[in-house]
């Protein structure tokens, strides 16, 4: 086949994804230089329509880039008032005091936000500062240079048929060239990884690991609306089948954000993520406050929650990662948002002095100097052993041991050193043999839902006659390997429905419903033989979120 002719445009720096770490990064370098010529690519039909977070956001970061934030109308407006903390079980709840807990979670003074409207809000600023945005440019590929430098991505191509091949109305898209070139694609970005393993960057950190969130956005009785109120969970219905915890944060308009997240290192391969989050919330404390309301939206996403010691080496010739392609969440805070914007104006000053100094095309070590000993790095080495204690040792030994190495480190020492994370999130699936099967009570359509009916208030789409973004390895392996051994988990632990097992006994076949996709990751991550490789699908498709 012929090879694929692109035109080509150059810019001073291209950024991909339009979240809060490549918007942070686009704002800055135009602030620093009103003609650097700033390019942003997002994969989403818009700005702010793959963004899912939480989310509580501390303001660092913004009070950082944009002082007068507040002048400037950002959507940040709820500041957190009540702040509480509960270990459930099935019927009752004990509330958790905030008196022992490090100074470090607490949440007064931070706020309550759409991440999704406060990225939407941000590309306002970037264009008015002259920032070039264009959503709807999936970036499918990355070009190198002769020295084997990250020199562009290729964005914008369309019109492939299923198979591959060029459909009648294809568009190969172009190529944007930058001195510099960075990476905001969020968790398990699909540049991001190849740029990994090309330059060895994870080569002496430990694995990452990751939590899959759900969440559901929620219009409730206004009698129960308690603005600013923020409160976390713990325990049921989760327990010790695996790692996790609820959010519940009440904005304004009478609504609330209810919230779970399911550490992926879970041993049981029958753990289904999505009913442990619809089993929460009939909890009587949720069932109570949800009853007589009305679900409005749906999403997931998967989180980075390695932090310190998983974060790889964030520079190689010609690109910076930036944000949760490194992973940079404060996992006991649920806060990553902070670090994100953070990490772009680092990565912009980085760029900027470069630029400056007629340098391009190689790496930005001022960059990775200033996450790792600069406020990121502060923010996450002191937090840095409460996730492997919570993987070894379970609940109780981290909030004990964990809130205790908190204070340590807040006090500047630790007892614990560094310790690591062992297993990859994959690896921990153990043979479905050696587990019981768990039985889940059916969604009843009032407070829980089944996955499809829930996926619809994701307003996903996909055009259905382009290839497959989720490809397989092996395409034996699902029925041959995973099926027998694990039970085949990818039907469970996709929270979106696209994986089925369809046929019994030898016509069973493995069956990929990727236009239910709303780009989670977790395939790509919590698959046992890593056999599902996650890429961008044609740009504007996935989910539509409206204000996550």
């Amino acid at each position: 086949m012929a090879e694929i002719e692109r035109e080509a445009m150059e810019y001073d720096v291209v950024i991909v994804g339009a979240g809060p770490a490549g918007l942070s990064a686009a704002i800055r370098l135009k602030q620093l230089d009103a003609d650097c010529n700033v390019v942003v690519l997002e994969k989403g039909s818009e700005v702010g329509a793959h963004i899912l977070s939480g989310a509580v956001l501390d303001p660092c970061g913004i009070d950082a880039l944009i002082p007068d934030w507040k002048a400037k109308g950002a959507p940040i407006k709820v500041e957190v008032k009540e702040d509480n903390f509960y270990m459930l079980g099935e019927a009752g709840r004990v509330r958790v005091p905030n008196f022992p807990m490090p100074p470090l979670m607490n949440n007064h003074g931070n706020y309550i936000v759409s991440m999704g409207n406060v990225c939407r809000w941000m590309a306002e600023q970037a264009e008015e500062l002259g920032v070039e945005i264009f959503p709807g440019m999936a970036c499918s590929e990355l070009v190198y240079g002769d020295k084997g430098e990250v020199k562009g991505v290729v964005a914008g191509e369309f019109g492939k048929n299923p198979d591959g091949t060029q459909g009648d109305g294809y568009e190969p898209g172009m190529e944007l060239h930058g001195k510099y070139v960075f990476l905001s694609e969020g968790v398990r970005g699909s540049l991001s990884k190849q740029v990994i393993d090309k330059y060895d960057l994870a080569k002496g950190k430990e694995v990452q690991k990751y939590g899959l969130g759900m969440k559901e956005i929620w219009e409730i009785d206004p009698s129960k609306h308690k603005e600013g109120t923020v409160t976390h969970t713990m325990g049921w219905p989760l327990e010790k089948k695996a790692g996790g915890g609820s959010f519940i944060y009440h904005l304004e308009n009478n609504q609330v954000y209810v919230g779970f997240v399911v550490h992926l290192g879970y041993k049981n391969p029958h753990l289904f993520p999505y009913m442990e989050f619809q089993q929460f919330k009939h909890h009587p404390m949720v069932a109570e406050l949800l009853k007589g309301g009305k679900r409005v939206a749906y999403g997931a996403r998967a989180i980075t929650e390695g932090g310190y010691q998983s974060m790889p080496k964030m520079v190689a010739p010609g690109v910076a990662l930036l944000g949760c392609s490194v992973g940079m969440v404060n996992l006991p805070r649920i806060k990553g948002n902070h670090n994100a914007m953070l990490s772009g104006k680092a990565a912009a000053e980085a760029a900027y002095a470069a630029i400056q100094a007629g340098r391009s095309g190689d790496e930005l070590p001022e960059y990775e100097a200033e996450v790792r000993d600069g406020a990121i790095g502060k923010d996450l080495k002191k937090v840095r052993n409460v996730k492997p204690l919570w993987s070894k040792y379970g609940l109780t030994a981290s909030l004990a041991i964990g809130g205790f190495d908190m204070w340590c480190n807040t006090l500047g020492f630790s007892l614990l050193g560094t310790m690591g994370h062992g297993k990859s999130d994959a690896e921990a699936t153990e043979p479905a043999a050696n587990h019981k099967m768990i039985e889940y009570p059916k969604p009843d359509g009032k407070l829980s839902f089944d996955r499809l009916t829930n996926v619809a208030f994701s307003f996903t789409n996909h055009e259905e006659n382009q290839p497959a973004h989720l490809t397989l390895k092996d395409t034996s392996v699902p029925v041959d390997v995973n099926l027998p051994k694990f039970a085949g988990p990818s039907a469970r632990y996709c929270p979106a429905g696209v994986y089925e097992f369809v046929g019994e006994g030898a016509d069973t076949k493995f069956q990929i419903n990727f236009q239910n996709c709303v780009h989670c990751k977790t395939c790509d991550i919590k698959d046992p033989t890593q056999n599902i490789v996650w890429t961008t699908p044609q740009g504007g498709d996935g989910p539509n979120y409206p204000n996550m």
